[in-house]
Parts: structure tokens; sequence; C-alpha cells
């Protein structure tokens, strides 16, 4: 059962367990059960809510992705884990959630200091989704048929899913445990081997989940963790010819090597999730303006605006656009940012220095396209050599410019306002991307026939960021393609095969 950390611990004895927890801390690639160290210099893993060094980390280069890799292979090709049945592989993931359960205060606040999200996000968010995926996968598990379809009399046909088998999975630094936990725990349920590359900005996270993994008696080789920077280890798993599958959250750009890797190697399968610029629309009939501002609000300043599908874009009908708007600047002003480690704490630090200067970058040129700061606007002192910025706000902003169309990854909105529906939809899918949209109104027509027109994998109707794992998740045009999350997710980790016998 989980521990209550979160209800009894104040500032004082969050500061004291990231002390006690700093030194433990794993540093070491996890690779076949075992540690496994690193070829060259290690690298630093920097904490954003005060600048300081948690730990030095192995650092992997092709030599430690190929053994990780070998390792996968080794497991898949000899080892038992593809041929346990489901059932048993459902109840080693169902060992891990209890695990996560068991650790879920130490889990949270490696999350906290590598990412510097406040600790009630990680505990309360972050690992209660870790803990549900590998759980709601282990007992699907042992759930999935397959088809035997109907043919000519003197024929039986056969349609069996398999697991594919190395699968390859590099995920950012925003979520580092849920985004990992949507495709290991899909590729594990299948019956496929996973090397895990997390980003160099948070792999202790992850480095301390396949412990767990292990303890759990994953069969060693079933899950490796190596840590390293994407131009290097990223590059080296994509490339390499061993891999059967290819599994990556993060940017757009990146998202194009790997579909290079893949042709340039073995033509592994690549599934993508990518950027976003999602809208948020407001009609005039919204059920509850306060609520939908309220949403609004929290959406974009939700995990610092580091999310791909921050409603960034808030889209709002003429007549009540200085209404929703005011009202979102009013509690970007009530928000209270502080240290990561303080419960009480609603926003955090950025992931380090380097994203305080690209949102700042992009503020700036805001600025100078003509839109209007309401407010915000600037990095902010919290904790000494910390990454904060501003809740900030811009309203009459130009559509065709950088702020309402490019993904910024911080706490800033673009507000545009528009006079009919036709414009708000044209306007919200006036992008390249295309993961998630919000529509709030009172209308059930309106709601279903907007829900169609919009260009995203997630349409959310009167909320923002609701849902379970019952339901797919994805993107359409450069936000990606494949599916996260639900029983969908299994088809980027399995091949279909059909046997037919002539009777």
């Amino acid at each position: 059962m989980p521990d209550d950390a979160l209800t009894t611990s104040g500032h004082q004895d969050w500061l004291r367990r990231a002390d006690e927890l700093v030194p433990r801390l794993p540093t070491r690639h996890r690779v076949a059960g075992a540690d496994a160290d690193g070829s060259g210099d290690a690298f630093p893993v920097v904490a954003p809510r005060d600048g300081r060094t948690l730990a030095l980390v192995a650092d992997a280069g092709e030599k430690e992705v190929g053994l990780a890799v070998t390792a996968a292979r080794r497991a898949f090709d000899t080892g038992p884990w593809p041929r346990l049945s489901p059932a048993d592989r459902g109840r080693t993931l169902l060992r891990i959630a209890a695990l996560v359960e068991e650790h879920r205060s130490e889990l949270a606040l490696a999350v906290t200091l590598e990412n510097g999200k406040p600790i009630t996000e990680s505990y309360g968010i972050e690992l209660r989704a870790l803990a549900n995926t590998f759980r709601w996968y282990g007992q699907l598990a042992d759930k999935l048929t397959d088809e035997s379809p109907h043919t000519s009399p003197d024929a039986l046909a056969l349609v069996t899913r398999e697991p594919s088998g190395v699968v390859g999975a590099v995920v950012p630094w925003n979520f580092p445990l849920t985004l990992a936990a949507w495709k290991v725990a899909p590729a594990l349920a299948a019956g496929c081997t996973v090397v895990l590359k997390p980003s160099e900005l948070t792999p202790l996270s992850a480095l301390l989940l396949a412990r767990l993994a292990d303890e759990a008696e994953l069969p060693p080789g079933v899950l490796n963790v190596v840590a390293g920077d994407g131009p290097t280890a990223g590059r080296a798993l994509g490339r390499h010819p061993d891999v059967d599958v290819l599994a990556f959250t993060g940017s757009t750009a990146v998202g194009r090597h790997f579909l290079r890797y893949a042709a340039d190697s073995n033509l592994k399968r690549v599934w993508l999730e990518l950027g976003g610029k999602s809208p948020n629309i407001v009609l005039p009939d919204a059920p509850d303006l306060a609520a939908a501002a309220a949403t609004a609000a929290w959406g974009v300043f939700f995990n610092q605006g580091e999310m791909c599908t921050a409603p960034s874009r808030l889209l709002v009908h003429a007549s009540v656009a200085e209404e929703v708007t005011a009202a979102v600047v009013e509690r970007a002003r009530t928000l209270r940012v502080g240290d990561p480690l303080d419960p009480a704490s609603e926003m955090g630090a950025l992931a380090g220095a380097a994203r305080v200067t690209a949102v700042r970058e992009h503020v700036r040129g805001g600025r100078e396209s003509g839109a209007r700061l309401r407010i915000g606007g600037s990095p902010r002192d919290v904790v000494p050599g910390g990454a904060y910025f501003d809740p900030t706000v811009f309203d009459r902003v130009d559509p065709a410019s950088a702020l309402a169309r490019e993904e910024i990854f911080g706490p800033v909105l673009a507000v545009l306002a528009f006079d009919t529906l036709d414009e708000a939809v044209a306007l919200a899918n006036a992008t390249e991307y295309g993961l998630a949209a919000g529509l709030w109104t009172a209308d059930l027509s309106t709601a279903h026939t907007v829900a169609r027109r919009l260009r995203a994998g997630t349409v959310w109707v009167n909320c923002y960021e609701e849902g379970d794992l019952t339901v797919p998740f994805g993107g359409y045009k450069q936000s990606g393609h494949g599916r996260d999350k639900s029983a969908h997710a299994l088809e980027k980790y399995t091949e279909l095969k059909t046997t037919w016998i002539q009777l």
C-alpha cells in the first residue's frame, strides 16, 4: 500500500528526505539485471530547483547501448519472457505496480529533484499514473484474443498476435515515469523486451524503476535502462539493427531523426508522440465560464506548462473574451510559484536554465509581434540557483505569429478572439500539430460536430486533461502517429501472423 507521505510531510520533512535520498540515487546503467558502468566520462544531473548537481551518471555510448540491446535480444530469443503465459507476464507487471506503490515517496522525490515539478504532482499524479499503468496492463495481459475468421469449409484460418521483439523506448523529461510506463508496460505485456533511454536530464527515476522491476522478478535482460543524450545514445538505439521497434516521445525535430535512423538501418517500425500547440475553444454558451477560465489556467500552468498537450492557445468568442481572459490573469496572479519540495507550491521550476532562456525568448518574440502582455513574462527568483518563470498571459495575439504557432513548452498562454464558429475551427486547425484540443459549450450538437472537425487525437469537451487508461492517446499531423494507452497500444508491440491450414 502507498505511504501517506504527501499528507503527513511538510516542507522541512521533504527537504530532509531529499538530503537522505541524494547519496543513494543510482548512477549506473541497468543491463541484464545488474549495474553497468559507462566507458566515458559521467555526466551531471542538475536539480532545477536550486541548480545543484544531484549525481554524476554513467554516460552511454554506442558500446553501452549495444550491450543493452544484446541483453534484450538474448532475453527475447532464448529467455523465458516471450514464452511465459500472458497470465504469468501479467502477474509480474502487477508485482511491479505493487513495488511502485511501496516506494512511492522515493520515486516521487527523485522525479521532483531531477525535473523540478512540485512534489504534490510527482507523488499524486506521476506516481499514481505509473502504478496504474503497470497494473492496468498487468490485468489486460491475459485478456487478449486471437482470431479465427470464417473461411471456406475445407480450410482453417488463424490470425495470431506475436510480440515484435526488442523495443527501444526513448522518453522525455517532462513526465519521466508516466511516459516510460506508457511504453514499457504494454511492450512487456505483449512479450517484448525493452531498452529504455530516459532523457539525460531525468535518468535517476528510470534507473530506480529498473531496480524495482528486477526486484519484481522480471527476468534479466527484459528491461534495460541506459542513460545518455540523444545524439549519442538515442542515435545508437535508433540505428541498432537488433532493435525491432522504436517508440519515442519528444520533439517533432527529433522524431524526424528517428525516422531517418530506421531508414538507414533495418527499417524498424518507429512510433512517434511529438509536439503540440493545443487549442482550447470557449464558446459563449459554455455551461460555466468561470470553470472554463479556471481550467484553462490550470491546464497551461500545470507542470510549468511543460506538456505536449498544454492548452497553450485559448480561443475565446469575442463576446466573452475579456471576461475569460481576466479570470485567467487573476488565477495567474494568485498562483503560488515556489520550491518544488514545498507541498504548498502550485508551480515549481522549469527543467533547467536552458528552458528559462528559451521561454524568455518566446516572450520577447510575443512582445515584438504586437501581442499584449497581461501578466508575467519574466524569470522569478524563488530558490537561489533555480529555474523559475512567472505564469504568463498574452492576448491580442496575431494568429500568424510564432506565439500562436510554435510550441513554447513553458507557462505561456496565447489568447485569440474569434467571432464565428467556423473561424474558431479554422484557428484551431491552423497548426502543424494535432495532439489535443478542448471545447466548452452547452450544446450537444455543437460538441459533436466541432469535435469531428478538429484535427486532433483527443478532444476534451467541458474539461481538459481528463481520461484514463481505457482510451488511446496520440496525435494527428506532425504530432506523430501510433497510440499510447488502452489496448490499442499493444498494436505497436505485436505482429499479426496468418496461418492457413488446408483441411
